[in-house]
């Protein structure tokens, strides 16, 4: 039997919604992805171009440190990785979780939260920093709260990817 792991970023807390509604859908772990120095309020300011956010994003080599508490991921065969669509891209954040563990023969399916942009460049960049044997596949944007039993219909279409 697979072991299936639910890794998020959220900063404002409507992902971790829906990463812990999905987590229970597809009875997997749960992991939250932490800064090591957490974002306030002025950082996602989004229309402030002196913002963390906004540097952050402004610069794809950008690698925000983060927590560690020893996550070991071999056991997991199946990642579902969550986090909020930032200018059309994951956060840089996603980049450096990926980029601290081995994710080689892992598949990675996404979620993402949006107000309605799309996943945009997100895949392609996040390729990048796993190896050529981790499969990434582009899952769905929430833009609502989804509920378990929304969550458990979107993982049967899900896996079969």
């Amino acid at each position: 039997m697979s072991k299936n792991l639910v890794a998020y970023f959220s900063a404002t807390g409507i992902t971790k919604g829906v990463a812990e509604n999905l987590a229970k859908a597809a009875n997997a772990d749960l992991y939250e992805i932490k800064p090591l120095v957490p974002y306030s309020e002025a950082d996602l300011n989004w229309m402030d171009k002196t913002a963390r956010s906004t540097i952050e994003m402004k610069d794809r080599n950008s690698r925000p440190e983060i927590v560690d508490d020893k996550l070991s991921v071999d056991k997991y065969d199946t990642i579902y990785l969550g986090f909020p669509i930032w200018w059309y891209y994951a956060p840089t954040i996603i980049n450096t979780f990926l980029e601290k563990h081995d994710f080689s023969n892992k598949k990675i399916i996404l979620f993402a939260t949006s107000g309605g942009s799309r996943f945009g460049g997100a895949v392609i960049n996040l390729k990048n920093s796993v190896s050529e044997t981790t499969e990434i596949i582009e899952g769905e944007i929430f833009n609502e709260h989804p509920t378990v039993e929304d969550l458990k219909d979107w993982l049967k279409l899900a896996v079969k990817q």
